[in-house]
């Protein structure tokens, strides 16, 4: 199960028994609510409809697994109170959204019901309470919206991850950040054959794989409707081995990996079209909204002292 919240938060949570997702949004209980008989979309933070490719995604389970219940779910996680739920319903119904499952929280925080739901992605736009859920071990990243959105595919799901301090711990961004890059590469050459501890999207990837293989269990790995990228500023030759031998000991398959020695992501990005795409470093963030990708900022690990910023002008 992989549940996803928009809240601005966003939920993907999941044991891989359904993949769950999430919708979820911060507003008050102001009465002028009740005079409407929807939410605009902004209001929601639903700035965008859930992509098609998830819808796709199911639909190929179904028809490979009638009797499964290995599928994507979205559940919308609000802090709105219960009277707003008409009104919820409503709006889900107008913009014909894929959201089947509510929790409405009342104000309250949304974290321990992400646990209760197994959630394993939680989105928002509130960085505090993406940091909250972090802390309680769900990975979680801060969604940016950029102004003007690329067009992706809607037959496959596409899904781009940074390296350190996002799918692996922060250890060798430590060492870069305190010695320089010229230690950076002779630790990793020295721990080439050490595997990277996980980091907070681990998970997700898990929960993704777990999906793709049911697909190759069909004999449809080319054909799969889920794609994973792996886009990271290491170098192939001097750094890159170590992450490429950290997967295949977890016994995780990066579909397609870009070792792009410091280069910026952007563009590589704008080629790759990803429904999200999901890194530490705000500069990055940056950079992939401007080529019109919905970027996540992971703020976990060391990069988050030496670049603290949390807010940006690519959120909407």
């Amino acid at each position: 199960m992989v549940k996803m919240s928009l809240d601005p938060v966003q939920v993907m949570s999941g044991q891989v028994k359904e993949l769950k997702v999430a919708t979820s949004s911060n507003g008050d209980s102001r009465g002028s609510w009740d005079e409407k008989e929807e939410f605009d979309q902004d209001h929601l933070g639903l700035t965008t409809k859930p992509k098609p490719a998830l819808e796709t995604v199911n639909a190929r389970l179904r028809e490979l697994y009638p009797q499964s219940e290995e599928l994507f779910d979205i559940v919308l996680v609000t802090y709105n109170h219960a009277h707003v739920g008409i009104r919820l319903i409503n709006t889900i119904n107008h913009h014909n959204l894929f959201i089947e499952r509510f929790c409405m929280t009342g104000g309250s925080s949304p974290i321990g019901y992400l646990k209760a739901w197994h959630t394993n992605l939680y989105l928002s736009a509130d960085s505090e309470k993406v940091r909250e859920a972090l802390a309680e071990g769900i990975a979680a990243a801060t969604m940016f919206m950029p102004e003007k959105l690329t067009e992706v595919s809607e037959s496959q799901l596409r899904v781009a991850f940074d390296g350190d301090a996002v799918l692996f711990s922060d250890e060798s961004e430590r060492i870069f950040k305190a010695h320089g890059l010229d230690k950076f590469f002779e630790h990793e050459k020295d721990n080439e054959d050490t595997l990277l501890d996980h980091g907070p999207l681990k998970g997700f990837l898990e929960a993704l794989g777990k999906l793709q293989k049911k697909f190759y269990a069909k004999g449809q790995r080319l054909d799969c409707p889920i794609r994973t990228y792996l886009v990271t500023a290491r170098s192939a030759a001097s750094s890159g081995i170590r992450a490429l031998k950290t997967l295949r000991a977890w016994g995780l398959e990066i579909d397609e990996a870009l070792f792009l020695a410091g280069a910026r992501k952007g563009p590589m990005l704008e080629k790759i079209r990803p429904h999200i795409y999901f890194d530490d470093q705000m500069f990055h963030v940056e950079g992939a909204a401007e080529m019109g990708t919905i970027a996540a900022h992971v703020p976990y690990g060391i990069a988050q002292k030496h670049n603290p910023k949390q807010k940006s002008s690519v959120a909407k």
